[in-house]
C-alpha cells in the first residue's frame, strides 16, 4: 500500500463513520437537484441564458470577438470557456456554442459562425478545430455595459478568476430566443418570439404597469419560430397559455398546391415545424407510405437546396389536397405541438412558472437596476475625473510656482498639497503630467471638459433621483433595440403566421387514411367475421368450420363502418379495414369486440348515418332510433335497447315507408302506422303487438301506397293493397288477426 493511501491513525484503527442512508441520499440528491436547476438546466429570466451560454458569451467578449473583428477558432473559444469558467466536457460546450449559431434553431443567433455548423436535416457541425466564430449584434446587446459595473461578479469554480452572475441583457433574450431544459423534478420549454413585438409590449408595460396579459397580446401575437410555419391555435387557448405560463402551440408546415398542367398537381412544403429534422420527417413519411397508411399519397421527394422544398405527389388528380394534408398532419411531424412551460429562475434565484407579463416585467426591472448601476459607476468616474481636472486648473494658474517646487523640493508632493491645498490624487496627477501638456491651450481644454462633465454629472444625479426619468431612459433603450430588430429588417420580420385549422370532418380524415377497396363482409351463424376481397354474389363459395354456416353476407368498402347488433340490445362498430381477411374462416367477433358470451349476433350492416332503424324485441317491444346514435366508439359497444332475460333483441330493420307489419309466432299479423312508434336514443321501447304466449317472429316497414309485399318459398312475390289489408290494420299493441292466405309457412316476410 502506498504511503499516501493509508488513512491517518487515531489509535483505534477504525475510521468508519456510520451514516443514515436515507438522510445521506436526501441531502446529496437535493444538492444535485439544486445544482442542476440553478447551474445547468433553467435559464435566468433576466438575460434568458443558462450558465454555459453566459460563460461562452463572457469568454468571447474577453477574446474580443466583436461583430466588427475577425473570427477565432471555436476550439480556442471552447478551451477558454472550459479552462476558466465551465469545468465540463468540451463537447457539451461546443454543442451549446454550435446551437447559438444555427439560424434554424435560434431565432436571433448570438454567435456568427464560419464553417459547417450543421443543418436542418440533423447533420452535425464540423469539429471545433475547423470552425470559427465571433459574436453577433444580439450578443453585444446582451453584454452592453458589462464593464461599467452593471452586474455582480462571482468567483469561478477554481477561484482564480471572476465571471458575471448575469448579463446586462439589453435584448429580451428569454422570450426572443426561447429556451428548453430538463432539470430534476422540473423542466422548461419556451418557444422563440419576435423581438420587435416583445419591445412593443415592454414599452406598453412601462406606460401601463397594470396592463393584463390580454393587453400585451395585442403586441405579442404568439411565438415566432426561426423556421416559420403556421400556428393553428385559437386566441383564447394562447391567451390562457400566456396567462398561466403553461400550455402549447400547434404548428403546421406551410404548403401550397402547384399546378403541373393537364389537371395534375403536387404540393410543395416550404416551411416545417420548429425543432423537426427534415431528413427524419421524410424518412418517417416514406415508412408510412410503404406501410400503406397514407393511401392518398403516391410519393414524397426532397428538392431542398438552401431553403426547404419537400414535394408531395398525390395518388390521383381527384384527391382533395386539403384532405391529403390533414391525413399527413395527423400522422406525421408536418404538424407538431410545441409546449410552453415558462419555468425560469426568477430574480436569478427561485425557479418559478411565470406569465408573459411577469417575464417582461422582471426583464424591465433588471434593465432598471442595470441603468442605476451604470449611472452610479459613471458618476463615480466623473467625480474622480473632476477632482483631477480641478488639480490641473490650480497647477495652470500657479504654473511657475509648481515647476519651482518640483525642481527644488525634496518632497514636492507634500509641499504642493500643503501650499495649494490639493488632495493626494490631484498632486499625484500633476506630478505625472507630461511636459508637453504644459501648453497654454490645455487650460481651455480642461475648462471645457470640466464644464461638460459637471453638466453630465448633474444630469446623472437628476436621473438617479427621478423614477420617471429612469423609465424614460429605459423606454429610449428598448426603442433602440426595437429599431435595430424591427419588422422591416431581414432578421426582425415575422416568420410564423397564424391561421384557423381548416375544419375537416374527423370522419373524412379517417376515411382518407384507408385505401378504398370493395369487399364482401361474411358473418357465420356462430359469430365468425371476415372480409373477402371484391363484391361476391355467389355465396356458395364460402367455406365454414364444421357445424357452422352462413348467417349473412353483404358488400361494403374498406372505408365503411360495419354495425353489428346483438341479442343483448347492444351495437358494436368495427371499421371494415380492421376485419380479418378472407383467408381461413376469419375471427370470432368476441376477439374483435367485448361481447358477452350469452349473446349472439342479430344482424350486421354497413353504417349509413342518414337512416333510421326499428328495433324489436322477442316480447314485441320496439322503438325507432336514428342510425347516427348507435355508433359505438369503444370495444365495449353501446347499449341501445334495454332487454331483460328471458326477453332478447330480435330484429333491427331500416325504416322505409309509413306503416309497420308485424307477425307473431302464433301466425297473427298486425299492421299499424309507423307514427305510433316513438323515436328514442335508448330504452325498452313500447309494446308493438300483444301475445298470450310465444313472441314476435318478423317485422317489416312499408309504404301503404305501394302495399305490403312478401315472398314465399318459391320466390313468388305477393302484394296486398290497403283495401286487402283492412282487417289487419289496427292500433299498436293489438293482438292482430291470422295471416292472410298465401303467407309463407315460415311466418317471415321473406
Amino acid at each position: 500500500m502506498g504511503k499516501g493511501t493509508v488513512p491517518p491513525d487515531s489509535g483505534d484503527g477504525d475510521h468508519i463513520e456510520p451514516v443514515d442512508l436515507r438522510k445521506a441520499l436526501e441531502e446529496r440528491y437535493l444538492a444535485y437537484a439544486l445544482s442542476t436547476i440553478m447551474h445547468r438546466a433553467l435559464p435566468d429570466v433576466r438575460d434568458g441564458l443558462k450558465p454555459v451560454h453566459r460563460r461562452i458569451m463572457h469568454a468571447m467578449r474577453l477574446l474580443r470577438l466583436n461583430p466588427d473583428q475577425g473570427f477565432a477558432k471555436c476550439a480556442r473559444i471552447v478551451g477558454e470557456v472550459m479552462g476558466k469558467f465551465h469545468p465540463h466536457g468540451d463537447q457539451s460546450i461546443y454543442d451549446a456554442l454550435v446551437r447559438l449559431a444555427q439560424d434554424f434553431a435560434v431565432r436571433y443567433p448570438l454567435v456568427d459562425g464560419q464553417g459547417n455548423f450543421g443543418n436542418i436535416d440533423g447533420d452535425n457541425a464540423a469539429a471545433m478545430r475547423y470552425t470559427e466564430a465571433r459574436m453577433t449584434e444580439v450578443a453585444t446587446a446582451l453584454l452592453e455595459g458589462i464593464t461599467e459595473d452593471a452586474v455582480d461578479y462571482r468567483p469561478t469554480y477554481n477561484e482564480e478568476d471572476e465571471e458575471p452572475v448575469v448579463l446586462p441583457g439589453a435584448f429580451p433574450n428569454l422570450l426572443a430566443n426561447g429556451s428548453a431544459g430538463i432539470a430534476v423534478g422540473m423542466a422548461t420549454s419556451i418557444p422563440p418570439h419576435n423581438a420587435a413585438e416583445l419591445c412593443d409590449a415592454a414599452l406598453h408595460l412601462i406606460d401601463h404597469p397594470q396592463a393584463s396579459v390580454a393587453d400585451l397580446m395585442q403586441f405579442v401575437q404568439g411565438p415566432d419560430f426561426p423556421t416559420g410555419g403556421i400556428i393553428v391555435d385559437d386566441r383564447a387557448s394562447m391567451l390562457e397559455s400566456y396567462e398561466t405560463g403553461r400550455g402549447g402551440f400547434r404548428v403546421r408546415s406551410r404548403w401550397q398546391q402547384e399546378d403541373q398542367g393537364r389537371g395534375t398537381w403536387t404540393i410543395a412544403i416550404t416551411e416545417i415545424p420548429y425543432g423537426v429534422q427534415k431528413a427524419r420527417l421524410i424518412e418517417k413519411t416514406a415508412e408510412l407510405l410503404m406501410a400503406r397508411k397514407l393511401p392518398l399519397l403516391e410519393d414524397i421527394r426532397d428538392e431542398s437546396a438552401e431553403d426547404i422544398r419537400v414535394v408531395l405527389v398525390p395518388k390521383s388528380r381527384t384527391v382533395d389536397p386539403g384532405l391529403l394534408m390533414e391525413s399527413l398532419f395527423k400522422l406525421t411531424e408536418l404538424e407538431s405541438r410545441i409546449p410552453l412551460n415558462m419555468n425560469v429562475l426568477s430574480r436569478g434565484k427561485v425557479p418559478n412558472v411565470l406569465s408573459l407579463k411577469d417575464v417582461l416585467w422582471e426583464w424591465l426591472e433588471h434593465r432598471k437596476e442595470v441603468l442605476i448601476r451604470r449611472s452610479q459607476h459613471r458618476l463615480a468616474e466623473i467625480e474622480k475625473r473632476l477632482e483631477i481636472l480641478g488639480g490641473y486648473l490650480i497647477a495652470y494658474l500657479n504654473l511657475d510656482e509648481v515647476i519651482r517646487i518640483i525642481r527644488e523640493e525634496d518632497e514636492p508632493k507634500q509641499v504642493m498639497m500643503t501650499r495649494f491645498s490639493l488632495t493626494d490624487n490631484q498632486a499625484e496627477a500633476i506630478l505625472n503630467m507630461r511636459l508637453r501638456a504644459l501648453r497654454k491651450l490645455e487650460e481651455l481644454e480642461i475648462r471645457k471638459e470640466f464644464d461638460g462633465l459637471t453638466a453630465e454629472k448633474s444630469q446623472i444625479e437628476a436621473l438617479l433621483a427621478s423614477d420617471a426619468k429612469q423609465w424614460q431612459t429605459i423606454k429610449w433603450e428598448v426603442g433602440k433595440v426595437r429599431e435595430k430588430f424591427g419588422p422591416d429588417t431581414e432578421l426582425g420580420r415575422r416568420r410564423t403566421t397564424f391561421a384557423e385549422a381548416p375544419d375537416h370532418d374527423i370522419e373524412d380524415i379517417q376515411q382518407a387514411m384507408i385505401e378504398k377497396e370493395p369487399i364482401t363482409v361474411v358473418v357465420s351463424e356462430k359469430g365468425w367475421l371476415r372480409a373477402m376481397k371484391g363484391h361476391l354474389t355467389d355465396h356458395s363459395l364460402f367455406s365454414f368450420k364444421e357445424g357452422d354456416s352462413l348467417k349473412l353476407a353483404f358488400p361494403a368498402q374498406t372505408t365503411d363502418k360495419i354495425i353489428i347488433f346483438t341479442t343483448g340490445g347492444k351495437f358494436y362498430t368495427i371499421g371494415a379495414d380492421r376485419l380479418p381477411g378472407g383467408r381461413g374462416h376469419g375471427e370470432p367477433i368476441r376477439i374483435i369486440v367485448d361481447m358477452e358470451n350469452d349473446q349472439d349476433i342479430v344482424t350486421a350492416f354497413v353504417h349509413d348515418p342518414t337512416r333510421k332503424l326499428l328495433l324489436v324485441s322477442h316480447a314485441g317491444n320496439g322503438f325507432v332510433v336514428p342510425e347516427g346514435d348507435v355508433v359505438a366508439n369503444t370495444r365495449k359497444g353501446k347499449q341501445v335497447m334495454n332487454v331483460k332475460a328471458p326477453d332478447e333483441a330480435k330484429r333491427c330493420v331500416s325504416i322505409s315507408g309509413d306503416h309497420v307489419a308485424i307477425v307473431g309466432k302464433n301466425r297473427k299479423m298486425l299492421v299499424f302506422p309507423l307514427s305510433e312508434v316513438p323515436e328514442m336514443t335508448r330504452g325498452k321501447g313500447v309494446r308493438l303487438q300483444k301475445y298470450k304466449d310465444g313472441g314476435m317472429l318478423d317485422v317489416k316497414t312499408f309504404a301503404m301506397e305501394a302495399g305490403l309485399s312478401w315472398q314465399d318459398s318459391a320466390e313468388r312475390v305477393f302484394v296486398r293493397s290497403r283495401e286487402e289489408l283492412t282487417e289487419w290494420i289496427s292500433t299498436r299493441a293489438s293482438a292482430g288477426r291470422m295471416v292472410p292466405k298465401g303467407f309463407p309457412k315460415t311466418g317471415k316476410f321473406g
